[in-house]
């Protein structure tokens, strides 16, 4: 029988596994005690996640992870109210991995378990009660931004969230990897983008916005233009990029935070709603971030902003999620199977 815990002191124990880090946290109600994440460097001699490996190092890393987030939040397993997992979407073998070890962990502990959809987590970030981070009302709007997802939600509740625009083909985060790649720039590119941008001159070159539904995204395009012109001026000069670097990519940078801006501006006018919060790996981007500021003062907005360690893939966010459906006694059966696809 499936013990209660229903008292002021909840102890969420959550796992993400979802791509390549593997992350544990520890919530003391809405509350971080701590969110422990190890990265996979394997990766970076490929130019990007090997699914196989990625499966192999969430083995390796789950249980000193698991613990360290335990020493660290200075508790014991025995105090635990739940565990939370990530279900999907995500990469199969890693979520196998972290659905495998919190379905053994509950039953050993004849505790709840708590599937969490990886983007809801990244949404709900927000709600996690810390000094850095304001909380958003409903109802807002979520861009949820990083390497396999770009959308536009209407957050109308925890659970009530709709998608009102997404990408029809690539996300915004492989677009900044396959542009760092184009340029030479090792993986995990997109925050060296970022780097070089803030050195450069946003206004030295021109590419192309796509053109596509007033609330969808399309990145696939301008890769394509991206590479079109690394290639006409690498030919007339091939040592172009060590002295344009820092002005491409503040260009390309530019590109993507003005494509990004201009679909808020479209889901604001559509909705009303201007109360704008942003989620993601991509949300980390300095110039998303100075962006949104702006538009407090220039369009009047209310934006949120998530704090650094938030952004990313992290357990602490699978946390949040995990406390709020325990509250509302939402859990999941032991009969539950990881989703590399996952409907929102």
């Amino acid at each position: 029988m499936i013990r209660s815990a229903l008292n002021k002191d909840i102890y969420i124990l959550a796992i993400e596994s979802s791509c390549d880090d593997t992350s544990a946290a520890v919530l003391h109600n809405d509350r971080v005690l701590s969110n422990v994440v190890a990265n996979q460097e394997i990766h970076r001699a490929y130019g990007g996640v090997v699914p196989e490996l990625a499966s192999r190092a969430h083995q390796q890393n789950i249980v000193p992870v698991v613990d360290q987030a335990l020493q660290r939040a200075n508790i014991d397993k025995n105090q635990l109210s739940a565990i939370a997992f990530t279900q999907g979407p995500g990469l199969m073998g890693s979520l196998l991995v972290g659905t495998s070890f919190a379905k053994s962990l509950s039953l050993g502990l004849d505790i709840p378990l708590i599937d969490v959809h990886h983007m809801h987590a990244h949404i709900l970030a927000h709600f996690i009660r810390d000094s850095e981070q304001s909380i958003p009302e409903f109802p807002f709007i979520a861009l949820t931004i990083s390497g396999g997802h770009t959308q536009i939600v209407l957050v109308k509740g925890y659970f009530d969230m709709e998608i009102l625009g997404e990408t029809i083909d690539d996300a915004v985060g492989e677009a900044y990897d396959k542009s760092a790649k184009m340029l030479g720039l090792p993986y995990p590119g997109g925050p060296l983008v970022d780097r070089y941008a803030r050195e450069g001159n946003p206004e030295a070159y021109s590419f192309p916005k796509p053109k596509v539904d007033p609330l969808n995204f399309s990145f696939s395009g301008l890769k394509t233009a991206i590479l079109y012109f690394l290639e006409q001026q690498q030919a007339q000069d091939p040592d172009f990029l060590s002295h344009a670097m820092n002005d491409v990519c503040a260009s390309i940078q530019k590109t993507i935070v003005d494509y990004l801006m201009e679909k808020l501006d479209n889901v604001v006018a559509q909705t009303g709603v201007n109360r704008i919060a942003i989620g993601g790996g991509v949300s980390a981007n300095s110039g998303i971030r100075a962006a949104l500021a702006q538009a407090q003062t220039d369009r009047g907005w209310k934006t949120y902003v998530p704090k650094f360690a938030y952004c990313t893939d992290n357990a602490a966010m699978i946390g949040i999620v995990g406390y709020l459906k325990f509250l509302e006694g939402k859990q999941a059966s032991h009969a539950i199977a990881a989703k590399s696809r996952l409907s929102f």
